[in-house]
């Protein structure tokens, strides 16, 4: 069992920036693909960014794509999403994800373990 703990999250002002830390208790990411979802209220979850994290490659949608970035800490068992310039939209709860296999999946199904999510509030 992998347990994932988010922290970062917060109140900023929109253009303003954070960095979200997602650690693993007594595990390294070697070998997991990585990746971050974030839900609005009134909405769905929905895919943020995803990372292989043995060969660093990644993956984001569209609406965070040129100021987003996913990437590994120099420990194995923590991954960062550093979030600039920030917009009200991105007003979300985000959760980090895991799945002991190569690759960026973009859809949660394809993730076995999830934290318990992080708030992030941005205002206008």
């Amino acid at each position: 069992q992998v347990q994932l703990v988010e922290s970062g999250g917060g109140l900023v002002q929109a253009g303003g920036s954070l960095r979200l830390s997602c650690a693993a208790s007594g595990r390294t990411f070697r070998s997991y693909a990585m990746g971050w979802f974030r839900q609005a209220p009134g909405k769905e979850r929905e895919f943020v960014a995803s990372m292989d994290w043995s060969v660093g490659s990644t993956y984001y949608a569209d609406s965070v794509k040129g100021r987003f970035t996913i990437f590994r800490g120099s420990a194995q068992n923590t991954v960062y999403l550093q979030m600039t310039t920030l917009k009200p939209e991105d007003t979300a709860i985000y959760y980090c994800a895991a799945v002991p296999k190569s690759g960026i999946p973009t859809i949660e199904a394809s993730y076995d373990y999830w934290g318990q999510g992080t708030q992030v509030t941005v205002s206008s």
